[in-house]
């Protein structure tokens, strides 16, 4: 197997003011062709969302979504009645399945949250959705 390395330099950044994010593979406006997944691996973005700031509700289908807060809380709600705070060793698996509608905010409205966000395809598609806090 060949080795293949990717400096964390290389990587794509956003900067949106509320959002600086980093990306390991192509997401949002950043496209790389040689870089749109490993295996399924398919997004494995280091973000830092400031404080106060946050993703507002927002579908997601077919996709398993981890999330591991590095440094603050980060606060989860969805349309399955999930809602709650996830705190630096702590972390969330969202299975979108059929379709999940979430939102996602840091939890302190002064301090950054550090966190990263990973994507996995699912081996099964359209299954029930599902959520894990732990």
């Amino acid at each position: 197997m060949k080795t293949l390395i990717h400096r964390a330099n290389s990587r794509g950044f956003a900067n949106h003011g509320w959002l600086k994010a980093h990306h390991t593979f192509s997401f949002a406006n950043y496209f790389n062709p040689e870089r749109v997944n490993f295996g399924v691996l398919r997004v494995l973005n280091d973000d830092e969302i400031a404080g106060g700031g946050g993703f507002g509700a927002h579908p997601h289908k077919d996709m398993e979504i981890i999330t591991i807060p590095l440094e603050g809380k980060l606060e989860h709600g969805d349309n399955m009645g999930n809602s709650g705070i996830i705190c630096k060793g702590e972390g969330q698996v969202m299975s979108a399945g059929t379709g999940v509608v979430h939102s996602e905010r840091n939890a302190d409205s002064k301090e950054a949250v550090k966190l990263l966000q990973i994507w996995l395809m699912p081996r099964r598609r359209n299954v029930e959705p599902r959520y894990q806090h732990s």
